[in-house]
């Protein structure tokens, strides 16, 4: 067995650097290209059809509507945000527990789950009041209602998880003596972290949804979605469609932090066997 010539570790190296290119523009680009894409149909559709200002700006005047009013909307945006994290953490952690305790104990899951069910029936905007009753004009309805929009799919996808684990390697475990936390934490929850991320990414793209349907009915004066009304009612129809592409960029963020939480926590998804520093040869 010989170690690589130099020439062999440069061309091993190049070619690694060129994999890992395309993979980049394979992943941002094409994104990327879809979005020029969006934004070239919304400026064809404006243009060809003569469309009014009034009811639909072009692209760059909705981007400007931001951009010359960002110290405005910035403290706004942040508010969105927090009021999204916070509740899409406390749905996250509230729906992991509920479908690990349900999957454990199945005379809990029968009785609580078609309680779920029921709750998602609820329309979110029609629980919104009663919440701002209860909880007052604050950051806890807003809260609420993400982490009520995040837990669902969470909670179905956990429980989904934990009950198609593969039995053969928990009687495997068994037999090997092996108690049930560690067979738990070693299988069942490496199981599990896939359905889990799938339910976490369905959440993000409706936290801030959430979020902004708190804002409409729980915010005390000043908000994301308040300032989209206002605009909205003074007919600054480039601040309306402005704004919802602020919020748009705000679910696709947070989708893409989930995503590349999974990338992270999940690397047996991309590669069976451990990388080669180089490759040996006889």
């Amino acid at each position: 067995m010989s170690a690589p010539t130099p020439g062999e570790s440069a061309r091993g190296s190049r070619a690694g650097v060129g994999r890992a290119g395309r993979t980049v523009a394979r992943n941002v680009g094409i994104p990327l290209l879809s979005i020029v894409l969006l934004l070239a149909l919304w400026q064809g559709i404006v243009v060809v059809f003569h469309v009014a200002p009034y009811i639909a700006p072009r692209p760059r005047q909705a981007i400007l509507a931001v951009t010359q009013n960002w110290s405005v909307l910035w403290p706004l945006t942040l508010g969105t945000i927090r009021e999204t994290v916070y509740g899409f953490v406390t749905g996250a952690a509230l729906g992991l527990t509920l479908g690990v305790i349900m999957a454990k104990v199945p005379v809990l899951q029968r009785l609580v789950y078609p309680v779920l069910v029921l709750s998602q029936a609820v329309p979110i905007i029609a629980l919104a009041a009663p919440l701002v009753l209860i909880l007052g004009f604050s950051v806890a309805p807003k809260v609420v209602i993400v982490a009520w929009i995040v837990f669902f799919p969470v909670t179905v996808n956990v429980l989904d998880g934990l009950s198609h684990v593969d039995q053969d390697l928990i009687n495997l475990a068994r037999v090997f003596g092996a108690p049930r936390w560690r067979t738990f934490l070693q299988i069942e929850i490496p199981a599990t972290t896939t359905p889990l991320f799938s339910g976490l990414k369905i959440g993000a793209t409706y936290a801030v949804t959430g979020a902004i349907i708190g804002e409409l009915a729980a915010s005390d004066g000043s908000s994301l979605a308040l300032y989209q009304e206002h605009a909205n009612s003074n007919l600054n129809t480039a601040a309306v469609y402005g704004t919802t592409m602020l919020m748009t960029v705000i679910g696709i963020s947070w989708f893409l932090l989930v995503v590349g939480a999974e990338v992270w926590a999940t690397p047996w998804q991309r590669r069976s066997v451990a990388r080669r520093r180089w490759s040996r040869r006889p």
